[in-house]
């Protein structure tokens, strides 16, 4: 260790008490003026390093039975955002899912950056671990260690790291904002697509283009632990990401083979989209597949004139199609039913032009996508500078 370090017991820098919940907490919720600040996670959430305001306050009574929090003391969440430390700017009452750390004797920022190393929460980790309820108590915390080095290194090694996580969080931000900018380019163009009005496209009904059914209903008790899969709309939705998807379900080689013997299976071509929940994801059978789907959730389209399903799947995310089911809402679900489908209205032109706009969005898209990459590796690359920097911070290695 660099000459002039000690190690120190977090609970010898600082007294450490757990937050209290008087229940039922609804009872104790109040919009009266007298109420004290309720600090919860989604207050700190919210505002990064420092806890400024909560969205809630309980009645005086209540605070008897929980923990006052004062200005500059630190909390730590013992459950959920697993021993992440925010800073009081506030005062107000914590709940049993806190711990609070009084009165460091320590540089405030020097503690903050510490506790937000993976040389503590490491040990909060390996400490947890063995715990039926992943968390912290009061002796986890005390016995955590931490570097503690004479007050004007802690100083130093302060201003370096604000400095570098000041040009950190600009680079996040710009990163974020370009990707954002990425989705939304793709998306009106996208839009722009399907509002047009260009010579060849003409209205459609769906059923008009399409013969839309659906599957023979297979009851849950003819399901099979292997077997032919058996898809629900989740499944969909990761075949539109890989051309495999793990089912859950399956239906047994002779039922499905006794369906395909009365019945019409997916074939080569067919659009399967999703019906019940998230509407309008869809799937194009591929040559080779084998699997059965669910009636209800998902419907097949099959072209009876000539269209490319790539062409209705883009369509599906347009909104002049999403607003023609965007009232579909029930009391719990959202479905889409076959004889709706049937009554969709779609722009479409010829089989030629669906090709052209359908190699034009492919492209499009595909350079979104690499763009998105992009940003995303520059968003992963700057959170794990910011862990080399406080991992070298606190190896006296700055």
């Amino acid at each position: 260790m660099t000459r002039g370090w000690q190690t120190k017991k977090l609970g010898e820098i600082c007294g450490i008490e757990r937050g209290g919940s008087p229940r039922p907490i609804q009872s104790y919720i109040t919009s009266e003026p007298n109420g004290i600040n309720w600090i919860k996670i989604s207050d700190a959430t919210a505002s990064g390093k420092y806890i400024f305001k909560t969205k809630q306050k309980i009645k005086p009574e209540g605070a008897k039975r929980s923990r006052m929090v004062y200005e500059g003391d630190f909390i730590l969440s013992n459950s959920m955002s697993f021993g992440r430390p925010y800073i009081m700017r506030t005062e107000g009452c914590i709940h049993d899912g806190w711990l609070v750390l009084h009165k460091p004797k320590v540089d405030p920022d020097y503690l903050y950056f510490v506790l937000s190393s993976d040389l503590v929460f490491n040990q909060f980790d390996r400490l947890a671990a063995g715990s039926t309820v992943r968390n912290l108590n009061i002796g986890l915390a005390k016995s955590v260690e931490i570097p503690y080095p004479p007050l004007t290194e802690q100083q130093r090694i302060v201003a370096i790291l604000d400095q570098a996580f000041d040009g950190i969080a600009t680079a996040k931000a710009n990163a974020e904002k370009n990707l954002q900018n990425a989705r939304a380019l793709f998306e009106s163009h996208l839009q722009s697509v399907f509002t047009q009005r260009g010579d060849g496209w003409v209205e459609k009904r769906l059923g008009d283009v399409f013969d839309i059914g659906s599957s023979k209903r297979i009851r849950e008790s003819e399901w099979t632990s292997f077997g032919v899969p058996f898809y629900g709309g989740k499944e969909i939705v990761r075949l539109t990401k890989d051309r495999y998807a793990v089912s859950n379900n399956y239906i047994s080689e002779e039922k499905y083979d006794e369906y395909a013997s009365k019945y019409d299976m997916p074939r080569t071509g067919d659009l399967l989209i999703t019906a019940r929940g998230t509407i309008g994801v869809g799937y194009v059978v591929k040559e080779g597949d084998k699997f059965y789907y669910k009636d209800g959730n998902i419907i097949s389209f099959r072209a009876i004139v000539p269209t490319n399903p790539l062409f209705i799947l883009y369509a599906f995310r347009s909104k002049p199609l999403i607003d023609q089911f965007a009232d579909l809402t029930g009391a719990t679900v959202t479905h889409l039913p076959i004889e709706r489908a049937n009554a969709l209205i779609i722009r479409m032109p010829g089989i030629a032009a669906q090709n052209s706009v359908v190699e034009r969005l492919k492209n499009f898209e595909a350079e979104t996508q690499r763009l998105e990459s992009l940003y995303q590796q520059k968003l992963t690359a700057l959170d794990a500078l910011k862990k080399s920097l406080l991992h070298q911070a606190f190896s006296s290695e700055l």
